[in-house]
């Protein structure tokens, strides 16, 4: 399994349901990857590999938007600053 086949893994439960908050994709690659592919930040908590993450950006670039606030991933909307993957 690589980085790529996870953050492509990622883009498909997110087509499911047009939505992927991260909580749920930690516990789900943990359980289907592997701790490979999962880390520890420096608040001590379990959260996507970066190199899952930058994969994912790859895939995903313009079209998605990441809501920091509910920490999942969303469609982007017409708002949506161009050039921003991050919502404010």
């Amino acid at each position: 399994m690589t980085h790529t086949e996870v953050a492509e893994w990622m883009l498909a439960e997110f087509k499911k349901r047009n939505e992927l908050y991260q909580e749920d994709a930690v516990y789900q690659i943990e359980k289907k990857f592997g701790k490979d592919f999962v880390c520890e930040n420096d608040s001590g908590n379990t959260v996507i590999d970066k190199k899952v993450l930058k994969e994912f950006r790859k895939l995903t670039e313009n079209l998605l938007m990441w809501e920091s606030g509910d920490r999942y991933w969303r469609l982007r909307e017409k708002g949506d600053p161009v050039g921003k993957r991050k919502a404010d």
